[in-house]
């Protein structure tokens, strides 16, 4: 499957969801839409999971870069919604202490990302 996004942009954060699966070839795109996401709609980002199928160190890459670059903005990055395997993957790699990670994306957005 190939990746698919698309982007909210809601008052207090700009929502990017994901679908499909997130690897070399597809991360690129990703991490462009993440950009744009910033610099159009501000540095407050939650990244909607929930259809993400698959994610490999290439697509880790890309939501530390987005962590990055979101602070460095002043804003943050939350994650919602991650299915079992790549809930699986924060975890192991530790990524879900650094990054915040909700059930929904309505609760990531009601905590306001940091």
């Amino acid at each position: 499957m190939k990746l698919r996004l698309a982007r909210q942009s809601l008052s207090n954060a700009v929502v990017v969801a994901v679908e499909g699966e997130l690897d070399l070839f597809t991360a690129p795109f990703l991490r462009d839409e993440i950009r744009d996401a910033i610099r159009d709609d501000g540095p407050t980002l939650v990244l909607d999971l929930g259809a993400l199928s698959f994610m490999d160190s290439s697509g880790l890459s890309v939501l530390i870069e987005a962590w990055r670059l979101a602070t460095s903005e002043g804003g943050g990055v939350s994650l919602a919604s991650p299915q079992p395997p790549v809930a699986r993957i924060l975890r192991t790699t530790g990524l879900d202490r650094r990054i915040k990670v909700y059930p929904d994306v309505d609760t990531a957005i009601l905590q306001h990302p940091e």
